[in-house]
């Protein structure tokens, strides 16, 4: 007796075929979740970077969009709830209670994984910050499912699935993840990956408020004091309108100055590719690609960076890339705006020159616009 086994038609009919018939205890989850961040009374923008995101998604799937709200019994956590609202939620799951008032693990994964467990959604989103990667790891081992980390794209399969796209082997590939067989399918995204959807002012929707269901005594870490980092307001990357990057074909440390010096006329962010952190010429605050920040400026210089994978995944967002490399042939210059083939050792004091006479300091601050 032999087999006949028929080729797919697609790649999509492939892995289709192959499917496991989703568990019946599964069926019932539906709509999007994503969870809202907020320490200290502050959202973090990657929180409505991806309800713009997770309201695309939910369309397709012709569900909902809920944000979940996670923190103290404060003003600051009913405003993060009703917020949500104006990027797009349908509704908003609150846990408010001030045992949540310092993010701890234990906490906040039972918070979350309460909520999954009793309203059971088909996809939960959370920023690929550090307290967001910390969560998604653990409430993902604790409901027992998948997560796909650091995604750089999001979308939804011909058959409803979650299809997360990120980096891997170094950033030298990208790969789609799919979770077929498990709910809810979790996912990662970093800050800046999504561009952030337009404010909208709406009228609040359906709150629903959910009990935490833990006093302090039940858990085990302690919060003695807060003790903001000296450094965290010192690099802005993410969020910079102008940035200026060197990269290796600068040559050596003392000639990255010349990155410095341009960010310096143009109120600028600089930043660097990966090689550079690994050499210890600049610090690892300033990296930016797949292992480093994901930046969206409007006007990005990069001098001597070859413009790898795993650096172009980190600038895609940008809406205007100028390119400074001595090669023709950088992969740099398949996604650059503008490509300048000329030595950045020569060109970056001569632009830093030119920006210098013609800008006034009024004048750098508006540049971006």
């Amino acid at each position: 007796m032999s087999n006949v086994i028929k080729a797919p038609t697609s790649a999509t009919a492939g892995r289709a075929g192959t499917k496991k018939q989703l568990p019946d205890r599964f069926k019932a989850y539906k709509h999007v979740w994503v969870f809202v961040e907020q320490e200290r009374g502050q959202v973090h923008p990657v929180s409505w970077e991806l309800m713009g995101a997770g309201r695309k998604l939910a369309d397709r799937l012709k569900v909902k969009l809920a944000a979940v709200v996670v923190g103290p019994e404060r003003e600051a956590t009913r405003n993060a709830a009703l917020e949500a609202f104006c990027y797009g939620a349908d509704l908003t799951y609150l846990v408010a209670d001030n045992v949540l008032t310092d993010y701890r693990n234990e906490s906040y994964t039972k918070a979350l994984s309460d909520l999954v467990e009793i309203y059971k959604p088909e996809i939960l989103l959370l920023g690929a910050t550090t307290l967001g990667r910390d969560l998604a790891g653990s409430v993902a081992t604790t409901i027992l499912t998948g997560l796909t980390a650091d995604c750089t794209d999001l979308d939804v399969d011909a058959d409803g699935s979650l299809a997360a796209t990120r980096p891997t082997f170094g950033g030298s590939l990208l790969c789609t993840i799919y979770t077929l067989n498990y709910r809810p399918q979790m996912a990662t995204v970093r800050p800046r990956v999504m561009p952030m959807p337009e404010r909208i002012e709406r009228d609040p929707g359906r709150i629903i408020v959910h009990p935490l269901g833990l006093v302090e005594d039940d858990i085990v870490t302690k919060v003695l004091s807060f003790i903001p980092d000296r450094d965290s307001a010192k690099s802005n990357l993410a969020y910079a309108d102008v940035v200026v990057a060197g990269g290796l074909g600068l040559g050596s440390q003392e000639n990255f100055q010349l990155v410095r010096k341009l960010a310096g006329v143009l109120g600028a962010e600089y930043g660097c590719s990966r090689p550079l952190v690994q050499k210890g010429w600049v610090t690892s605050d300033r990296q930016i690609g797949q292992t480093g920040k994901t930046i969206r400026p409007k006007l990005y210089i990069a001098a001597g960076v070859s413009g790898a994978i795993q650096h172009r995944v980190g600038v895609d967002g940008a809406d205007l890339i100028v390119a400074i490399n001595t090669d023709k042939n950088a992969p740099i210059f398949d996604f650059a705006h503008i490509a300048i083939i000329s030595d950045a050792m020569h060109l970056l004091p001569a632009l830093t020159d030119a920006f210098r006479a013609r800008l006034s300091s009024h004048s750098r601050d508006r540049i971006a616009s």
